[in-house]
């Protein structure tokens, strides 16, 4: 197997190496690929307990590698790449994972426990295959694998260890030792690919690609490999149904895959996971193990008020989900679980906990009735979403600007920073609860001024969420946008408000907005975007779920609505954030066509 019988299918695309490692640049030109460098960003530091084996753990800082350049080379590139590659090499002996060492000292540990005996080298590989759609949004494909190689080493004296150590080749070597150079001295035999000990495994990736683009059948020993396929279109491409063809005849009669499996158990558990999470968060176990990290499960259970049996229970829940390590947060709950974290998600994780999972435990029922169940959740009906639910009670209200200023917070930079908004010098946050977005966009934009506007309730509580150095650029004005007059400003901001809104009360809002517009000025909008086929992304799906009277758009959809009022879309943005942005024109000139247009046909 040579890469000659597919070199030609690469031809004219443009193929990218997710990393800076030489050792991979000089087997892959050798093969006579053609490719870029763009070294991943992806910070490795994915907590190894957390996988069953070595192998998962080196696919997936594969995976992550390359998604991470495929999905950032098309905005700061400006270049959408047709193929990503991305590898990871680790060393295992005895149970343990074996990467760069830090230091000397580290090295002649890893060199110390290798001497004398055999290991394997595992290479995680991931292909992501970009395709580009024609309203700008890209698919990716995904293909992993992994190859092992069986190494035994010369029993090593002290001397020997020190001389390779000091001659500095094993700093920047998986397991502390490279193979094609001096470290070669230190093997008796190798037992596999040979290449994939030096960092590539050549020969696998050369079949993955024949399989790919000839649809040549692996051999028996290669039915470890798997196929992700992540997509947006319910149209697959010829790729996909070559792959998916093949997966059907070849195991039709087998077992049930493992990963497929695991995705449907994750899905089955997944709202015993969310209440975890929740249950955790409100009785402040991140908080607790962030002022007191340490504690064992009896001094937890004394904290939190709780029964030691549950605790127990509770902690290791949130162990296995990576949330925190015994008994003390992980970095993921530190900067997003902890309450004063910068992108602390408390807030919102407690409106889900109070208010969206309530509704979600009656979702048979909206479904059948089409409608939202506030009734049946809190035994009282609401008339008016934020009046009637958040709004009449001050602990609910406050909880509620709380969850509206944890995601504004996450967000708000994306948002803020999609565009270039230069032109732009006065902007008015309809809807913008805490000014979160308000202070990100003067941050981004030092010549803007924002004005947040909402109702008077909402202002009265505002300054409780002010940074400590209030930025005289942001004012907060009380007011109703659907009965009041909107402050003038060049920029108006929708930021998560116009899926909340029936059709009738969007218009009424839009035409509000485009009355106050003179040529020139705009309105910045921020929402989940769908699919155009309506398949995804699953969060903006799952939210539509709780049957408020508003729903859920595709950019085209929002580009329509915004265009019967006068605005016509500059720029759309998937931040690969919880928001995505889009940024529109008014013209009055293009109302009028569209009036025209309207009642010609």
């Amino acid at each position: 197997m040579v890469l000659n019988p597919v070199i030609s299918k690469l031809s004219g695309k443009l193929v990218v190496l997710a990393s800076a490692s030489p050792r991979r640049l000089e087997i892959l030109r050798n093969a006579g690929l053609r490719f870029e460098v763009v070294p991943s960003w992806f910070k490795e530091t994915l907590d190894k307990r957390l996988f069953k084996s070595p192998q998962e753990y080196a696919v997936e800082t594969a995976k992550q590698k390359a998604l991470e350049v495929a999905r950032r080379m098309p905005f700061k590139h400006l270049k959408t790449p047709d193929i990503v590659i991305g590898a990871d090499t680790i060393v295992t002996v005895d149970g343990l994972i074996l990467e760069k060492p830090v230091d000397k000292d580290d090295a002649y540990r890893m060199l110390s426990r290798l001497s004398g005996k055999e290991h394997s080298v595992f290479t995680g590989v991931a292909i992501v295959l970009c395709h580009e759609k024609e309203n700008e949004e890209i698919d990716y494909q995904l293909i992993d694998f992994y190859e092992e190689t069986k190494v035994k080493f010369a029993d090593l004296s002290e001397d020997m260890l020190w001389e390779y150590i000091n001659s500095g080749e094993p700093m920047d070597k998986a397991g502390g030792y490279g193979i094609q150079a001096l470290g070669g001295m230190l093997v008796e035999f190798v037992h596999g690919d040979f290449l994939n000990v030096v960092g590539f495994p050549l020969n696998h990736f050369c079949k993955q690609l024949d399989l790919i683009y000839n649809r040549c059948p692996f051999s028996s020993d290669e039915e470890s490999a798997s196929v992700e396929l992540h997509h947006n279109s319910s149209h697959t491409t010829l790729i996909e149904r070559q792959l998916i063809e093949f997966n059907v005849t070849e195991h039709e009669d087998s077992e049930p895959k493992k990963e497929d499996l695991q995705q449907i158990i994750q899905l089955m558990d997944g709202f015993k996971a969310s209440k975890a999470l929740f249950t955790a968060s409100k009785m402040g176990v991140f908080d607790l193990l962030q002022r007191k990290p340490g504690l064992d499960a009896a001094q937890v259970a004394q904290e939190i008020k709780a029964a030691v049996k549950g605790t127990e229970g509770l902690l290791g829940a949130c162990v296995s989900l990576g949330l925190l390590q015994i008994y003390k947060n992980t970095d993921l709950a530190t900067r997003y679980l902890w309450s004063d974290s910068p992108f602390s998600l408390h807030g919102y994780i407690q409106h889900c906990n109070e208010t969206l999972w309530p509704l979600f435990s009656h979702l048979e029922s909206a479904v059948r009735e089409g409608t939202n169940q506030h009734e049946r959740a809190f035994g009282k009906k609401a008339n008016d979403l934020f009046q009637d639910t958040y709004y009449n009670n001050q602990s609910v209200k406050l909880r509620f600007m709380n969850a509206m200023h944890s995601i504004a917070k996450v967000t708000g930079k994306a948002v803020a920073t999609a565009f270039d908004l230069s032109s732009y010098k006065t902007a008015c946050d309809l809807g913008g609860c805490t000014g979160a977005i308000a202070y990100e966009l003067t941050k981004a934009h030092p010549e803007m001024s924002v004005t947040v506007f909402d109702l008077p309730e909402v202002v009265e509580m505002s300054e409780h969420f002010h940074p400590s150095h209030t930025d005289n650029r942001v004012s907060f004005v009380a007011g109703d946008f659907f009965k009041d007059e909107l402050p003038k400003a060049d920029l108006y901001i929708l930021a998560r408000i116009l899926h909340d809104w029936p059709d009738e009360k969007v218009h009424i809002l839009l035409k509000k907005i485009g009355d106050a517009c003179t040529p020139g000025c705009g309105v910045l909008l921020s929402e989940i975007l769908l699919n155009e086929d309506r398949s995804g992304p699953s969060r903006g799906l799952l939210q539509a779920l709780s049957m408020s009277d508003g729903k859920q758009r595709s950019a085209a959809e929002y580009s329509t609505l915004l265009k019967s009022h006068g605005f016509i879309t500059a720029e759309i943005r998937h931040t690969d954030n919880l928001l995505d942005a889009m940024l529109c024109e008014f013209d009055k000139k293009s109302l009028s066509f569209f009036f025209f247009f309207m009642m010609k046909y």
